[in-house]
């Protein structure tokens, strides 16, 4: 939501909620669209999986990993059909064939059926022009049913060991879709996989859903809900057996935001007067005040170390990105490229800010924070709601296209983009959650 929004936006919604916990609810995946990659784009080729044991395996380990080298931007996945050989061993490598298509890294494994149903996965990278094998691993006792979580994951790491940096396909996005049904229009709070596939249904409203964020350990949501009229906070469980509505003060309720340690609750409120920063302690739920001006205080973000909180104000007169030193008090201001910029989202690394910024519309803006450098990635008419990927490479972002609500996700350098759709409504207000399986950190 842009920032002038903010103001007025939260008084304007009618009270007649009809709410379903709705996780049998199915949603169709959503489509994506690869708009733009790497100009340099490291060839690679992905053999088909061998399958070992009774038919087919239920997921194509292979294709998903493909898709996601693709889909990243960084890659060009030779096509299927132009694949010299099959080898699923390095041993029958031929690697004239390959080099003759320029491939730099070629990807092979097979996946072995258990008698118990799950399955083993032999996955092997082979640098081409080193004529080298660079990484040999098995993922055992799979369930079948975890195949293409195991694909992710397999991604991950195989994206770590050509770029040096962790992937984030075994990650999931939370999202709301907004429908219309007849004159009326129904909300649903929605989680897939990165990849858009695997889409189930948190929550259905006919009363907006607004800004969800993820706790760290990926089991919660906090989300914005106008259930009661007005707006309210609210907890929800990914399994569905638990709701908290942790804000429901006089006023306004909003921008939830978990600190890294998912100890605390970073929130907008208007219960004294003007909008302000609270923080609530999750063990006790109680708040501390810590921002006290008659200014609009929203959005906060915090820094990874949690010791600073990024937020948006008007105390200035247009909206500007503010830092808050949690020791000291000490707010400082960080925005000064243009007019307006709001939605601050600070990357995990702690390199990055992003932030919808003015400029011949609204668009996502990244400052580093290591030398306040700042650039704009997008050239778009409205872009809001940035959110980072945990391996603080991509972002993900609302768009409009046409009057249609997508989502699309950018490199932090602006080189590689995609965009994420769904064929029966809009969506937007995008989160990007934690790593389903932290990757090993070396």
């Amino acid at each position: 939501m842009r920032y002038n929004a903010v103001r007025y936006k939260f008084a304007s919604w009618t009270a007649g909620l009809v709410m379903l916990m709705a996780s049998q609810f199915v949603q169709a995946n959503l489509v994506i669209e690869i708009t733009e990659g790497f100009e340099n784009a490291i060839p690679v080729a992905v053999v088909p999986f061998n399958v070992e044991g009774r038919g087919a395996a239920p997921q194509d380990v292979g294709e998903i990993i493909q898709n996601n080298l693709r889909r990243s931007g960084r890659f060009a996945p030779v096509a299927t059909n132009r694949l010299p050989q099959r080898p699923t061993a390095f041993e029958a490598v031929v690697f004239e064939q390959w080099q003759r298509l320029d491939v730099d890294h070629l990807i092979m494994g097979q996946l072995i059926l258990r008698p118990d149903g799950s399955y083993d996965i032999d996955v092997r990278l082979v640098d081409v022009l080193r004529r080298q094998q660079v990484l040999a691993k098995r993922y055992q006792q799979v369930p079948a049913n975890r195949l293409r979580q195991a694909a992710h994951q397999i991604s991950d790491e195989l994206y770590h060991e050509l770029t040096g940096v962790w992937g984030a396909f075994n990650t999931r996005l939370a999202y709301v879709t907004v429908r219309e049904e007849g004159n009326e229009r129904s909300y649903s709070l929605d989680v897939s996989d990165s990849d858009g596939h695997n889409p189930r249904t948190v929550l259905r409203s006919r009363m907006p859903i607004m800004s969800p964020r993820w706790s760290p350990d990926g089991r919660q949501i906090a989300y914005v809900s106008f259930e009661a009229g007005r707006s309210i906070i609210v907890l929800q469980s990914l399994d569905g057996r638990s709701r908290e509505v942790i804000a429901e003060f006089t006023g306004i309720n909003s921008t939830p935001v978990w600190s890294p340690d998912g100890r605390q609750l970073a929130m907008t409120l208007s219960k004294d007067g003007s909008a302000n920063l609270y923080v609530m302690n999750m063990a006790n739920r109680q708040l501390r005040q810590l921002t006290n001006h008659p200014a609009i205080d929203t959005e906060p973000s915090w820094s990874p170390d949690g010791a600073a909180l990024y937020f948006n104000s008007d105390r200035r007169g247009q909206p500007q990105i503010f830092k808050l030193d949690l020791a000291t008090n000490v707010i400082t201001r960080v925005s000064f490229e243009g007019r307006y910029n709001a939605s601050p989202m600070v990357s995990p690394n702690g390199r990055h800010l992003a932030m919808v910024h003015a400029n011949n519309g609204f668009n996502i803006g990244i400052m580093d924070l290591t030398n306040g450098d700042f650039r704009q990635v997008t050239r778009t008419s409205l872009a809001e709601s940035p959110s980072f990927a945990p391996n603080s490479d991509m972002l993900v972002y609302a768009t409009n296209n046409r009057g249609r609500g997508e989502l699309a996700v950018i490199s932090v350098d602006g080189r590689a983009s995609q965009v994420l759709r769904v064929q029966d409504g809009q969506v937007r207000e995008p989160a990007w959650g934690p790593y389903l399986t932290p990757p090993r950190m070396q």
